[in-house]
């Protein structure tokens, strides 16, 4: 009886190509999906980066740094209080603001103070308009553009109000601070509508004059500081 012959198998030696075939694959999707996250705008990002930071400070665990958490670009800020309080929101937001604004802080622009009112971010008058009118300086477009990317990040209302000293006005747009104070306010208003998109049944303006003074109108430091607008983001009634 004849023995059938044994067929040696030989390895194959491309079996490395569908190993390959799946990297370049996977590799393919990778791409498709960095540059889709890529294309996502300033303000969606700032969203994202806030999502993230407040589940952190939701379950106590807050990295200690931002980039602990790929989040060193949006300038979102660490070291914020645990829970999720209405004031923890507002820490957040406040350190979003002086982050992005640190320039116009530093120079005294800007002030950014959180009270029993909610948040206020105050504009000066010597960084934002001229003496005497509603015109917003074409100087301060970086400033408004950064405060515009953390504002949309909250669905709570936002109030504009413009505040003057107490040195009467009267010149051939304004007969009183009150049109001056009011005429800013609208101003703003606009601006962070029309040029960045912010939601205007969230936004409102009203002027003030001299009446709601921060700081002593018997100095010109004070007078100073009470030349304004405020971005105010006020507390939940309730």
């Amino acid at each position: 009886m004849r023995r059938k012959r044994r067929v040696e198998r030989r390895p194959h030696h491309d079996r490395w190509l569908v190993s390959y075939a799946d990297f370049i694959t996977l590799l393919f999707a990778f791409f498709v999906v960095t540059y889709s996250a890529a294309q996502l705008d300033k303000r969606r990002a700032g969203r994202l980066a806030t999502a993230i930071q407040t589940a952190f400070v939701q379950h106590g665990s807050l990295p200690d740094k931002p980039a602990d958490v790929g989040l060193a670009a949006t300038g979102v800020p660490s070291g914020l209080p645990l829970g999720n309080t209405e004031d923890s929101e507002f820490s957040l937001m406040k350190n979003q603001i002086e982050n992005a604004m640190a320039g116009e802080i530093a120079t005294g622009n800007v002030v950014v103070r959180q009270s029993g009112e909610g948040l206020v971010v105050s504009l000066r008058e010597i960084g934002f308009f001229d003496s005497g009118s509603d015109e917003i300086k074409a100087s301060s477009a970086g400033a408004f553009a950064r405060l515009a990317d953390v504002l949309p990040q909250t669905d709570r209302e936002t109030r504009i109000e413009g505040h003057t000293d107490n040195v009467p006005i009267h010149n051939s747009r304004f007969s009183s601070n009150w049109d001056l104070s009011a005429a800013r306010a609208t101003a703003t208003v606009r601006l962070l509508i029309q040029s960045y998109g912010l939601r205007p049944e969230l936004l409102g303006a009203s002027g003030y004059a001299e009446f709601r003074p921060m700081a002593s109108n018997n100095t010109p430091e004070g007078r100073a500081a009470n030349r304004r607008v405020d971005v105010v983001v006020p507390r939940k009634r309730g």
